[in-house]
């Protein structure tokens, strides 16, 4: 078995010490990630009972995880990941990429024919360290992502993505703005200092 790397080492030692990885294991949430959601809800109010959500990129669960538990599982949840994630209660879990027809077909069926209320993503590709690498791969994903609420949200909807600040994401607002009311980017408390991670946010879909 190899050594552990410094950096390695390094990120384990902040996971340790990270106030929010600790209240994620101590409130039993999948992941820190939880918090950011609950931290754009408590602005935003996106959740409502008897909603329809997409979770993009799901896995390990968190997110779907904390709106399940918000909305007493007054909600229809479809969760989509190419990784596998483990069962949640009152949540339809798909793997596979929704690039996929077969896969899209799947997921169309599970949300119905009345669409979705909301679509939330918090995917990001593997990161290489490498900014000219990363931010191209981060930018492609939520088109991706921004292609699929487009076609899945009923009039109305919303959307949420993680983006990564850099080039490319100054377009990507303008894009998301030709299609829905309002949009703003937001940083969740809960998002590290030093991240380049942002939350943007679009309410009321115009088809």
């Amino acid at each position: 078995m190899s050594k552990p790397t410094r950096t390695s080492r390094s990120w384990l030692d902040r996971q340790e010490r990270d106030p929010y990885v600790q209240m994620a294991r101590r409130d039993g949430w999948r992941s820190r990630a939880v918090y950011k959601l609950e931290q754009i809800d408590a602005k935003e109010r996106l959740l409502r009972p008897d909603m329809v959500c997409v979770d993009v990129g799901s896995a390990p669960g968190s997110w779907s995880q904390y709106v399940t538990r918000k909305l007493k599982g007054r909600a229809r949840i479809v969760a989509i990941d190419i990784l596998p994630m483990d069962s949640l209660p009152d949540v339809e879990f798909i793997q596979g990429d929704f690039q996929d027809d077969a896969v899209f077909e799947q997921l169309l069926q599970a949300i119905g024919d009345e669409g979705a209320d909301l679509v939330m993503s918090d995917i990001a590709p593997n990161s290489t360290g490498t900014r000219v690498v990363d931010q191209p791969r981060s930018m492609y994903l939520v088109e991706l992502a921004l292609d699929l609420a487009k076609r899945v949200l009923k009039p109305g909807g919303s959307f949420i993505c993680k983006v990564f600040q850099g080039e490319g994401i100054d377009d990507f607002v303008i894009e998301t703005r030709r299609y829905f009311k309002r949009v703003k980017v937001m940083k969740p408390k809960a998002s590290r200092a030093g991240s380049r991670e942002v939350y943007l946010v679009a309410r009321n879909i115009q088809l």
